[in-house]
């Protein structure tokens, strides 16, 4: 849009410190749907259609697949599959604008995911779901920054107190750095194993129903994979529980023997920034100041509808865009 452009960042040049880094970066609006609100759906939607336009702006590739997303689930868990179903159909009803999830039996389930050996008679498939390589995603956005003219201030945490009264537009997107001036901001703790698995071939993300709460099995390139799943409402940021790690690893080998030999890349804990509903929401705070928070674990999913939603407010003053995405601005 013209503008020079400054950030401030409390971490490093590697984003270490944040919940992108460490995220999964699936862009499932149905899947979600089970789990979420239509107007994250709704934006998740929009975001699809989106993130192909804002990745050919940048001036590095970034890994991004568009091959939907594949339910399964064990026969102990059919009676919870099929409230799962249930919802999808239901869901897909009140949200038609989404391709309709489709039931997958033996040999297409098979031809659909060949990698699964076998082990798995039915399925449930979401056409068009979609994730990228977020931490190559965070490259490329660095690089092309940067070639844009844009400074870069690391390890410089800052308030939005910090700026006085400014004629410049401040975008406060600090995330549970903001607690202190946004009451009701939570984190929301996430734990991610990344492996390295060459023996197992996926094409798409997996989500595996569990009796706790749905495993999802993300294969980015040369055949690493991010597994994840838990939330635990807690900040801590410690390193991953016992049980949590048994269980990620428990069920990525359920869904392919080949993660036996797979070699543990990293483990990861982040919490990620949360609002009371769960939602994201907009504050003005000045007559060019806005707060941006409360992206939960929609980020990489609602982000590009977040953003279209801010750069609306700055060149033409309103925030219809906001509104017609159900996110509160205020």
């Amino acid at each position: 849009m013209g503008h020079q452009v400054e950030i401030f960042d409390k971490g490093d040049e590697q984003g270490t410190s944040s919940a992108a880094r460490a995220a999964a970066a699936m862009l499932a609006p149905l899947a979600e749907s089970v789990i979420t609100e239509p107007s994250v759906v709704k934006m998740g939607h929009y975001g699809l259609k989106r993130w192909p336009e804002i990745l050919k702006t940048l001036n590095a590739p970034v890994f991004f697949q568009q091959n939907g997303t594949l339910i399964l689930w064990h026969r102990q868990d059919a009676h919870e599959a099929k409230r799962f179903s249930s919802a999808l159909k239901r869901n897909h009803g009140l949200m038609n604008y989404l391709e309709a999830p489709v039931e997958l039996f033996g040999e297409d389930l098979q031809s659909t995911e060949p990698g699964l050996q076998g082990q798995f008679q039915q399925g449930i498939y979401l056409p068009g779901e979609g994730q990228l390589d977020n931490r190559q995603l965070l490259s490329a956005l660095h690089a092309t920054l940067l070639q844009n003219g844009a400074t870069f201030h690391w390890n410089s945490p800052k308030s939005a107190e910090d700026f006085g009264a400014s004629n410049e537009w401040l975008f406060d997107c600090r995330g549970l750095g903001a607690k202190a001036s946004w009451e009701g901001l939570r984190g929301v703790r996430g734990e991610v194993i990344r492996l390295l698995a060459p023996e197992v071939s996926l094409t798409r993300p997996v989500r595996l129903i569990h009796p706790r709460y749905p495993i999802y099995i993300a294969p980015k390139e040369d055949h690493v994979f991010v597994i994840g799943a838990t939330e635990i409402e807690t900040e801590d940021l410690s390193s991953a529980s016992v049980r949590s790690t048994l269980e990620l690893l428990s069920a990525a080998y359920t869904v392919h023997s080949g993660f036996a030999e797979a070699r543990i890349l990293e483990t990861s804990t982040q919490a990620r920034p949360t609002l009371p509903d769960n939602l994201p929401a907009f504050r003005q705070i000045g007559p060019k100041a806005l707060q941006i928070n409360g992206l939960y674990r929609h980020g990489f999913l609602i982000a590009p509808a977040v953003v279209d939603a801010a750069t609306q407010f700055i060149s033409e003053g309103n925030h219809t865009t906001a509104d017609s995405f159900g996110v509160s601005f205020t």
